[in-house]
């Protein structure tokens, strides 16, 4: 195991043309402390739990990491559909690339360490609030199976930060297979085209080094990009996890869910449902995301034309929505407990959910009581959550018929639901409750949910209540870009 100061670095990015990027080391925050740290994380850098004092004392912006090479990179984008020519990292850096044992190459960023040249008139500063909340999101996704960065350590401060109101500063230690976005492509594009196909080799060298061995390699590149890209939109659709701010500097090349901000899970299902109170034209909804996804893909793929062929690029875009669809539909088969197909599956799938929303039903609650059902199951549980019950009683007897046919015990059917149904959701109520907490100093919420978020499908008897139903001031929450 390595400590921080034993870290094997090698920091490839850094080794890239220095109009990529600016170098400079972090802005220390004032008298940091470590707010929490997660083991699970530390252990794709081959991490030994590090003191308090260590994780202060780096990550706090006090000491440079041997070996670690600290720059904010260059890159634009796509922001609610205008393109920024000129964004970057305005408030974190890039630290420097880890490899760990098993040969992964595990970037390292430290978010909210100060001014950059890329911060235009903000103070490079996050908040704890903002820490917290994608601290403990990237670690609910990723045991969802969603591909996503990690969080590895939170430091606060007293250090106040004016944003809506007055906050207090913090850092958070992200952890992901690539940092590269969307938008690295479109800047390059537009303002040093002469490194697009240097940038683009070095991507595939890295990333799809499958894509090398091509007889085109850059229309691989944007054909492997697609399929995972589209391949995550509908994970966020299964789980009912609503982004956010999709903008292209937000999308990663590696089809990860990347810059947690204001986002939100399904409670009652509300396929129009906004979490970003400044997504005034719903562009953004939850319902929305799959189309965005393929309309940042188009940018990228205007910015990757000088080196495909438009017939490539064509085929490589016409592909996003089968993969989409079918990942969606064989996600919603497994949520139902079909393990067979049958052509009035999907249709059964949507009469659900057109029950669900309206009759204002939990998402996440609604398919994990189902996955309790047994095949000789007259009524079910479900009903009483709905109005409207002589549709869902003629639904249930389908459902029931259906699985009928299903050839596989009841135990094994449930025990296979319940592995994709959870049962426990970070509601953004939840969030909002352990971040009341720690702004007062006391740290003990977030132990409490990043267990339950670390292991969702589990039953986790002694801790129903963090299953409820939000209360009356938690329903429909809107999040604010501010961070």
């Amino acid at each position: 195991m390595a400590t921080l100061t034993t870290l094997n670095f090698d920091n490839s990015f850094a080794r890239l043309p220095n109009v990529l990027f600016t170098a400079l080391n972090p802005t220390a925050i004032k008298s940091p402390f470590l707010v929490h740290f997660n083991p699970a994380a530390a252990q794709l850098l081959d991490l030994d739990t590090p003191s308090a004092a260590e994780l202060s004392h780096y990550f706090g912006g006090h000491g440079v990491l041997p070996n670690s090479t600290a720059l904010a990179m260059t890159y634009s984008g796509h922001q609610f559909g205008q393109y920024n020519p000129q964004l970057g990292d305005g408030r974190g850096l890039l630290l420097g690339e880890v490899i760990n044992q098993k040969g992964e190459r595990w970037d390292v960023h430290l978010k909210g360490a100060g001014r950059t040249p890329y911060s235009r008139f903000g103070d490079g500063r996050a908040v704890l609030r903002s820490s917290i909340r994608e601290y403990l999101c990237s670690e609910a996704i990723h045991a969802l199976g969603i591909p996503t960065t990690r969080a590895l350590c939170i430091i606060g401060s007293k250090e106040p930060v004016q944003r809506e109101t007055r906050e207090t500063a913090a850092t958070l230690v992200r952890i992901a297979d690539s940092h590269i976005r969307f938008g690295h492509f479109e800047w390059i594009f537009h303002n040093k085209p002469t490194h697009l196909k240097d940038f683009a080799d070095y991507v595939i060298n890295r990333h799809y080094p499958d894509c090398a061995a091509t007889d085109k390699p850059y229309a691989a590149l944007l054909n492997a990009i697609v399929n995972r890209t589209a391949i995550l939109m509908a994970q966020w659709q299964l789980v009912g996890f609503a982004h956010g701010v999709m903008n292209t500097d937000n999308f990663s090349i590696t089809g990860c869910t990347f810059d947690y901000g204001p986002y939100g899970f399904l409670d009652v299902y509300k396929p129009s449902f906004v979490c970003n109170h400044s997504d005034n034209t719903g562009r953004y909804a939850w319902n929305q995301q799959p189309s965005i996804g393929l309309w940042n893909l188009n940018a990228l793929a205007y910015a990757l034309s000088p080196l495909i062929d438009k017939e490539d690029i064509m085929s490589a875009l016409q592909r996003y929505e089968g993969v989409l669809v079918d990942y969606y539909y064989q996600g919603m088969q497994k949520k139902l407990g079909l393990t067979t197909h049958e052509a009035d599956d999907n249709q059964l799938a949507f009469s659900l959910l057109d029950i669900l929303m309206k009759n204002n039903m939990d998402y996440t609650r609604s398919f994990r009581t189902l996955s309790h059902v047994s095949k000789t199951d007259q009524v079910c549980s479900l009903r009483d959550d709905c109005l409207d019950r002589d549709t869902f009683d003629k639904w249930f007897q389908q459902y029931s018929a259906r699985l009928q046919r299903e050839l596989i015990a009841d135990a094994q059917r449930q025990q296979q639901m319940q592995a994709v149904n959870p049962k426990f959701i970070l509601r953004n109520y939840l969030a909002q409750t352990a971040i009341e907490k720690a702004e007062k100093g006391d740290f003990s919420e977030l132990d409490t949910l990043l267990m339950l978020l670390q292991s969702p499908f589990a039953e986790h008897p002694d801790y129903e209540c963090y299953a409820d139903l939000p209360p009356d001031w938690g329903q429909d929450l809107e999040i604010s870009c501010s961070s």
